[in-house]
């Protein structure tokens, strides 16, 4: 059964960070729910490898009430950029396959692209588009 934790804009820059990215982060809705931006927070990351990422927890998800445990985010979504543009991964990678946005990802999955994104050879791009498969 998949966990579902709270993450922060802090706790994702840590994950990023961790993984030798520059971050930035950028909080959007607050406690007030009247602020104007659409989403919770949102944090862009840029690797070593020139690979950039940007997280966006699009708004609080409401968990079990009775609870009491309020407004959390626990889905981020994805986007990956190349050279300041959006892109996918190439072919044989697990995630952002012909697509260059990955939603609705808990901390767990988020751990695993971050990891597959940090160790991209960027050659792959180039020798793909060489032989077609790009």
């Amino acid at each position: 059964m998949e966990t579902y934790n709270a993450m922060t804009a802090e706790s994702v820059g840590e994950i990023l960070k961790e993984a030798g990215a520059e971050v930035m982060i950028r909080s959007g809705r607050s406690d007030n729910y009247s602020a104007p931006r659409e989403f919770s927070f949102e944090v862009k990351a840029i690797f070593p490898n020139g690979m950039a990422m940007h997280v966006v927890a699009r708004q609080f998800n409401y968990r079990d009430p009775w609870e009491a445990k309020g407004r959390v985010n626990d889905l981020v979504d994805i986007m990956l950029l190349r050279d300041g543009t959006l892109t996918s991964l190439p072919k044989g990678f697990p995630w952002f396959q012909g697509i260059d946005e990955e939603c609705g990802l808990n901390e767990e999955k988020l751990r695993a692209v971050v990891e597959c994104v940090r160790k991209i050879n960027v050659k792959l791009y180039l020798l793909q588009e060489m032989t077609g498969d790009l």
